[in-house]
Order: C-alpha cells, then structure tokens, then sequence
C-alpha cells in the first residue's frame, strides 16, 4: 500500500513514522520543506515542497492508495488551503481513504451536541483561532464524498505509545485530559487498515 503523508516533520508525523516504517507493507511518501527534516525516510521517498502549493501536494498524492494529514495549522491557514488541496485531487483521482489528525475541540460537546467543543466551556483552551482552522477543514470533510477519518486528540505531551488509552466516536472520552504523541501515533497506525470510523471524528484520551 502507497501512503502520501502530509505534516511529516511535526511530532504525530514523525512518531507515525517510527511506528509504520518498519512494516514493509507500507510504502510511504512524504512531503517536507527539507529532506532533513524527516529522518525516518529514506531521501527518495520525500518530496521537497510546500502543502500550500497545488502541484507539490499532487506529486505526492499521484499514484498513492490513500492520504495521511498530520498537518497543523502553523499560525496562518496553511492547514485549509492544503486540505482543499489534498481532497479536490483524491476526488480528481478517485482516491477514497483520508486520514487526519484533528483537535479535540472540534468534537461534539457533550452539553451542547451541536456545537463544538471549543464553543463550550468543555474546552479550557482561551484562544480558538486553531480549533476554528480545523473546524473548517472538517466543515470541508464533512461535504467532500470521501472515506474520512478525523482523529481528535486532546492534549498532546511527548510520550511513546502504550496502547492504552479511550477513544469514542464524535466526542471526547469522559474525563480525558490527554494522551501522548506516541499513542494517537498508534490509534493513527491502527487506523490504516480498519474501517471502524468512517465519515466520523474520534476523540482520544487516557
């Protein structure tokens, strides 16, 4: 299986490396602003450009059986420009599966199930100008016709994976105030082959 991955140099980007690339099944191309910046790829499989430019998103996705975005939102709107990007081609292409890594925030609130959460008092984050980037990028999921999967973790220290944690589909677990890179890295790697949340956001906690 072919992987374009977006958002490689950042921490769930490189922990998903370390988790995936042993397994010979999963051939993964990257898409970087320096080869250097992904050391768990070999230099031909890591194309040099940016998310933000059309052409270098599709030299990435061409040819690929599915599409990894563990892109953030890098202070501007860097992650929706690149996801319209990404989901015209798939849909040009007539590739299905996409896998993203989200925020908790834009999950259902348990209180007010219509909103986000970053809209309610459950978030306890003061600044929403992330979680609106993302808000929009699942608005834009939510209305493409492909097979989607937003993976929502709350908040993200450095950690490896232990394999242990919650996760429900559409809101946050109960009580769930974190979980490492290392294991949204694994839930992410779990997710490849499985067809559990289709279409469905998941929020991931311990």
């Amino acid at each position: 299986m072919r992987i374009a991955l977006f958002g490689a140099t950042g921490r769930v980007g490189q922990a998903f490396l370390k988790e995936a690339g042993a397994n010979k099944r999963y051939d993964i191309y990257a898409l970087a602003r320096e080869q250097k910046n992904v050391p768990h790829l070999p230099p031909e499989r890591i194309s040099t450009g940016n998310a933000r430019n059309r052409d270098d998103v599709q030299h990435v996705i061409t040819g690929s059986d599915m599409v990894i975005s563990c892109l953030g939102t890098d202070g501007d709107d860097t992650l929706s420009v690149s996801m319209k990007h990404v989901i015209d081609i798939m849909e040009e292409e007539n590739m299905k599966r996409l896998i993203t890594v989200g925020t908790a925030g834009i999950l259902k609130s348990r209180q007010h199930p219509q909103k986000f959460r970053f809209e309610t008092n459950e978030s306890k984050r003061k600044l929403t100008r992330a979680a609106e980037e993302h808000a929009k990028v699942f608005t834009m999921l939510e209305a493409s016709g492909l097979d989607w999967t937003a993976i929502c973790p709350t908040y993200l220290p450095d950690g490896e994976a232990t394999g242990v944690y919650r996760f429900e589909k559409d809101f946050l677990p109960e009580g769930g105030s974190k979980i490492t890179v290392g294991d949204t890295a694994h839930f992410l790697y779990q997710q490849l082959e499985a067809r559990d949340f289709i279409r469905v956001r998941v929020g991931l906690a311990y």
